[in-house]
């Protein structure tokens, strides 16, 4: 079967850049916000054939989900469930499905990203060099419980946040600015301070696991997830937040080098068994399941088993964990 060009489904969030995803396709952006491009066979959000029939008539419901995403403004700070919590939380209903939802994404622009929990060592010194001191008091004193207890109220971070407006630092200015928007004495806010802050550069990634605090920032990247929606919001948002669940799944645990360790372009989504395959013009691949590639001159296809493919420009492709 040759190569069969797809149509994504596009996603006009909020917080979408208005440029990114439109350019990549070629097409007019008429000053929406486009956030999201989803490839795959997802309920909310189903890609199509060149025909107009639906891609899961060729290929049944895909376990995965690529995506370009594209952030014209800080998304929400929020975590995803491991396999247990969405199976438990699905069967009371607080989940929308029954799936784990791991994600990667591999920065196509300057991406800024807070991802998982700074040890919380360098956490005191980092607050401390803020000239926050009682913050620092505060998690020296809780640790771990840290957010718990900054959501339980247990400190107001209102004049710490204020006081970062001057300050000659990236995060602090980060948080300085959601403050603003959302409120200094928002909990959220202050947690902010508590992870690691990063800036990926084209082609580095950040591989976000079960329990996993995180926002986005700022940024264009492709993404590859398990084709779940199970997403738990704890603030920097309009949308509903649910701090005790939120709770429930996070990983306190500290994230020592939140910028995954790349070899020869592969990606790989150990959780969902596939990996993201990066292709330079002029390399060639051949598929093994049932995979979805995107090159970055907008071209969006599906490869059967067995299908070649040649690139003419950088292309992503999703395949089954070599080894």
């Amino acid at each position: 079967m040759p190569v069969r060009v797809i149509e994504g489904a596009i996603q006009h969030y909020a917080w979408g850049d208005p440029d990114f995803i439109p350019k990549l396709l070629g097409v007019a952006g008429r000053g929406q916000p486009w956030a999201e491009l989803w490839l795959g066979t997802h309920p909310n959000g189903p890609t199509l054939l060149e025909d107009g029939s639906p891609l899961s008539d060729l290929t049944g419901q895909l376990p995965y989900l690529l995506k370009v995403l594209s952030a014209g403004e800080p998304l929400s700070l929020q975590a995803h469930p491991t396999a247990e919590q969405a199976i438990e939380g699905y069967a009371r209903g607080v989940f929308a499905d029954d799936q784990a939802k791991p994600e990667l994404l591999v920065a196509l622009t300057e991406f800024e990203a807070l991802c998982g929990f700074r040890p919380y060592g360098s956490t005191i010194d980092y607050l401390r060099r803020l000239g926050a001191e009682q913050f620092a008091d505060f998690v020296q004193e809780h640790g771990e419980d840290s957010l718990a207890d900054l959501y339980r109220g247990a400190f107001d971070a209102t004049a710490t946040i204020a006081g970062l407006e001057s300050v000659d630092d990236r995060q602090a200015r980060w948080a300085w600015t959601l403050g603003e928007k959302y409120g200094h004495n928002d909990p959220s806010v202050a947690a902010t301070l508590l992870l690691n802050y990063v800036t990926l550069q084209p082609g580095q990634a950040l591989h976000l696991t079960a329990g996993n605090l995180h926002a986005y920032l700022r940024g264009s990247g492709i993404e590859l997830m398990n084709a779940s929606d199970n997403v738990v919001r704890g603030g920097l948002t309009l949308k509903e937040v649910n701090v005790d669940l939120l709770l429930e799944v996070v990983d306190p645990a500290p994230l020592r080098e939140p910028i995954m360790k790349v070899t020869d372009g592969r990606y790989p989504l150990p959780e969902a068994g596939v990996e993201l395959i990066r292709l330079a013009p002029g390399d060639s691949h051949t598929a093994v399941g049932h995979e979805l590639a995107i090159a970055l001159d907008g071209t969006t296809v599906y490869l059967s088993p067995g299908t070649p493919v040649f690139a003419d420009s950088d292309t992503y492709v999703v395949t089954p964990l070599s080894g």
